[in-house]
């Protein structure tokens, strides 16, 4: 069973405009809580020990914010690594075969997804398995979707589901991708291949807190529903 996540909070968040001049993205209040307190409350209702952070950006007040946690940093001072070399990078510090990734900008409402992750977890069948939202649950997010999902619950690239930045995956399949940048698209796209990635719908809302507006939609999205255990 993962017992292990990585909170990806290193971005720009370019897309904040003003908002993350100052302030890192997964500082950025909504409802009166940062981001990042969003995140850890998913993380604090679930089985998952170690928690492992990525930092860049404005990084000294999110490690400053999260001081009195028993939190690990794994820090990308010189450049950004993108979702796959961050994790790559993480890989020492995790230190287990498969790991939980949230991401530090999204708000959600229903079902706690990293519960119902690791109960759908089969190491056997699969590499990679996704949360995944329908497009009217995934609010402030543009786009058709990214996946289709089968009967067998196998993933293939396509206008379907919407991938939410949560996930389980094998900790091997990241540290066989040669070099230190590159996307989780990259594993995703050999795992892909070999029907090893799957999905699992998320039945609630999910928020994209990556734009100013994204802010408003959550705050209104939360006052009618909250994460709630499974």
């Amino acid at each position: 069973m993962p017992d292990a996540i990585m909170i990806f909070a290193a971005g720009r968040g370019t897309r904040m405009g003003a908002l993350t001049q100052t302030l890192p993205k997964p500082m950025i209040p909504v409802a009166g809580t940062p981001l990042i307190d969003h995140a850890l409350a998913l993380v604090d209702d679930s089985p998952i020990e170690t928690i492992v952070v990525n930092l860049h950006h404005l990084g000294d007040q999110i490690a400053n914010h999260l001081d009195h946690r028993n939190i690990l940093f794994s820090h990308e001072e010189d450049q950004l690594l993108e979702t796959g070399g961050g994790l790559k990078q993480a890989l020492t510090l995790l230190k287990s075969d498969d790991v939980v990734t949230l991401n530090a900008d999204a708000v959600w409402a229903g079902p706690n997804p990293i519960p119902a992750l690791i109960d759908a977890w089969d190491p056997d069948r699969m590499d990679a398995l996704l949360m995944l939202v329908a497009p009217q649950n995934a609010i402030g997010h543009k786009g058709r979707g990214d996946f289709l999902i089968g009967a067998d619950g196998v993933l293939s690239r396509g206008a379907g589901l919407t991938y939410t930045g949560c996930q389980i995956i094998k900790t091997a399949r990241v540290a066989a991708v040669e070099g230190d940048v590159f996307s989780l698209n990259l594993v995703w796209d050999r795992l892909l291949a070999n029907g090893r990635v799957f999905g699992l719908e998320h039945h609630g809302r999910w928020c994209d807190v990556g734009h100013p507006e994204g802010i408003i939609l959550a705050e209104t999205m939360l006052r009618d529903t909250h994460v709630r255990p499974v």
